[in-house]
């Protein structure tokens, strides 16, 4: 099948997109944090709500069955896209929700130990403290490179250190804070080597490379389609059959049970375990749709593509007084990502600047990231570009042309 990146100039995406469709259209480059929808992705959610309203795996009439239907097909198409089969695969709210189902579902025993990096979302540091809080485990957080990159050999001491007790590593796959990845091979050998599970938050690579769990070696895995071009609200938990049989759901209710009874109960099996209540519908019609427009982008080229949008933006203002991009130097390893430091300038100033004066938008702040802002202690967290596919050259360009203006003014 030909791709939309063999066939398109960069731009021609943006006929697809309704915001970049207005006489004087946005400079989005917040994409790490939520990127906008196509038309199809739209069209799906509103055909839900207009067109069969129905409740899936319930009502046998025609909107249940085709609700029912879609939420079949959108589970294999997810499953397909990532290499997973389909009962490996987990509707949730976000990859927030994925990973506290991990964390409040497994059964913890005393000393057992979870290891992750110094640098993690929110969402993949606070339910571990949460747990560490309760007694329920010990957590270890392996510290980065100078370079923010991984450290594999403090990775493995601390695995040592563990032994036995090693129960689960926890690290994205790519960073939301600089955009660097980790070598995830070597992480999931070496954890596996220890008895250990490994769990990737995915949120930031599953939308810009393409994804093959089989070849990772994860147990699990988190994504979020908000960031992938699908609506807010739904994301997926991927898990090996194996290890979602021995997890306990957080979510028992509607959907999840064979057999109920004062004392008797009995849970289904594979996902519908996990998927307690009605769900989101209309955000899985969605999702169907998004992964259906992604299918048809070259991801090889999706790749190049940011990484190109990245150096210009990293050329532009890697000599600013003022300025320091957190991570390698290089732009190429932090993907479509560069977040910086500036110093005695109000990251926040800069990015209402940079909308009210050509209204470009970035992200501004501690980007969930709080724990490594505090250990570094820059408290005044920093401003993050994140390019996607719809993004151009032009873009670019005019980030850095008004950021140095805005740093220049306010120095």
């Amino acid at each position: 099948m030909m791709k939309r990146g063999d066939i398109l100039p960069p731009s021609k995406f943006r006929e697809d997109f309704a915001p970049l469709r207005e006489e004087f259209p946005v400079c989005y480059l917040d994409n790490a944090c939520t990127t906008m929808r196509p038309d199809s992705v739209v069209d799906a959610v509103t055909s839900y709500y207009t067109k069969g309203p129905g409740c899936g795996g319930r009502s046998p009439h025609r909107w249940g069955n085709a609700v029912t239907q879609n939420v079949v097909q959108a589970r294999e198409k997810i499953a397909k896209f990532i290499g997973a089969s389909r009962s490996e695969i987990v509707f949730t709210l976000n990859s927030t929700a994925g990973i506290n189902q991990i964390a409040r579902g497994i059964n913890w025993k005393k000393g057992d130990v979870v290891i992750t990096s110094d640098k993690e979302h929110n969402s993949n540091f606070v339910p571990w403290i949460q747990l560490k809080n309760r007694g329920l485990i010990n957590h270890e957080i392996v510290n980065s490179n100078d370079d923010n990159t991984f450290n594999l050999n403090s990775f493995e001491d601390a695995c040592s250190s563990a032994g036995g007790n090693l129960r689960l590593v926890a690290i994205p796959h790519i960073s939301n804070l600089d955009g660097v990845g980790n070598p995830v091979n070597e992480i999931c050998k070496i954890a596996h080597d220890y008895g250990a599970e490994v769990l990737l938050d995915s949120a930031q690579s599953v939308p810009i490379q393409k994804t093959n769990i089989n070849q990772l070696g994860c147990d699990y895995m988190t994504f979020s389609m908000h960031k992938m071009l699908g609506p807010s609200g739904i994301g997926i938990l991927f898990g090996k059959e194996e290890s979602l049989q021995n997890l306990d759901t957080i979510s028992g209710g509607g959907k999840t049970v064979s057999k109920v009874g004062s004392n008797n109960l009995e849970f289904l099996q594979g996902p519908q375990k996990f998927e307690g209540g009605s769900s989101n519908y209309a955000g899985i019609a969605g999702a169907k749709a998004a992964i259906e427009y992604l299918e048809g982008v070259d991801f090889e080229w999706l790749e190049r593509h940011v990484k190109k949008l990245n150096t210009i933006i990293t050329d532009g203002v890697k000599d600013l007084d003022r300025v320091s991009i957190i991570g390698p130097s290089s732009a190429s390893e932090r993907r479509g990502m560069t977040s910086m430091i500036v110093d005695g300038i109000d990251v926040h100033d800069l990015a209402i600047i940079l909308d009210e004066a050509g209204s470009v938008m970035v992200r501004s702040g501690f980007h969930c990231v709080n724990s490594w802002f505090d250990s570094m202690g820059f408290s005044n967290g920093s401003l993050r570009t994140s390019a996607y596919l719809y993004n151009t050259e032009d873009d670019a360009r005019k980030f850095v042309e008004i950021f140095e203006e805005a740093v220049t003014a306010l120095s």
